[in-house]
């Protein structure tokens, strides 16, 4: 007997969705079933939307009605207040809430500037908190929120002072939050990606690539659908024992 994930019937939103690992987190949700509100920054540039709105279609076409592209910027607690009022407007409410939302400032931390470690805390630590808080309220009961964190959190990567705390303090409140959040049968997870070969580590040199490859077990960056299939896993009722727990997809870093 095959076992199937089908998430019909519920409505999603995922934060920062526009590309990387948020991108296939929602086409992997929508794939199962899912309606999916794919949230972005609105820049001034307006690519982050333009690359919302394109995924948004993309889905739509597959099945009529069951994306769309939400702006707000997560590190502004009214954004992300009037975008849960939207989504409750127009789809009554949430049962899945992904926090994917983030940046990095790769600096030591003699040499990060007070700026960049405030927009790290904002958009990572922050906007996580902006989004459990309002999202709880349109949150429909025994539905399911998943965090992201990161090896950072524990592998003291060089230069990721701001980015390994905040992802720490987020695997920290997905676990105060599991505790909360269970009379109302929510279940509240993280999954702690590794290296995984997005446009994040783009940048990075092929000797620094190399030495990280040395690292993991299986030999090989992650994959950002490997990523998006954990989250969908903790989404589903394959997990409904797991809350408040943090589940690495590292390819066994430091094994």
């Amino acid at each position: 007997m095959s076992i199937v994930i089908d998430l019909a019937g519920k409505t999603a939103l995922v934060t920062g969705a526009s590309q990387g690992i948020g991108a296939e987190i929602a086409r992997r949700l929508h794939r199962a079933g899912a309606r999916v509100a794919i949230n972005h920054p609105d820049l001034g540039d307006g690519r982050p939307r333009a690359d919302a709105e394109a995924i948004a279609a993309e889905l739509n076409v597959l099945r009529d009605d069951s994306a769309l592209a939400t702006a707000a910027d997560v590190s502004d607690p009214d954004a992300v207040r009037a975008m849960m009022q939207d989504l409750q407007q127009r789809w009554g409410g949430l049962d899945l809430l992904i926090n994917n939302a983030g940046v990095l400032r790769e600096h030591s931390l003699s040499k990060i500037t007070i700026e960049e470690w405030r927009e790290v805390v904002s958009v990572n630590l922050s906007g996580v908190f902006h989004c459990c808080k309002y999202g709880l309220e349109i949150l429909r009961d025994g539905g399911g929120i998943v965090c992201m964190g990161s090896l950072a959190a524990e592998a003291g990567f060089h230069g990721q002072s701001a980015y390994a705390a905040t992802k720490a303090g987020v695997q920290a409140m997905v676990r105060v939050l599991a505790g909360e959040s269970a009379r109302r049968g929510i279940r509240v997870n993280a999954v702690a990606p590794g290296v995984i070969d997005t446009p994040m580590i783009a940048g990075l040199a092929d000797g620094v690539r190399t030495q990280l490859v040395k690292s993991i077990a299986l030999r090989r960056l992650g994959r950002a659908e490997e990523v998006a299939d954990a989250v969908v896993f903790l989404c589903s009722p394959l997990a409904s024992y797991i809350t408040g727990h943090t589940l690495d997809v590292n390819g066994g870093f430091g094994k």
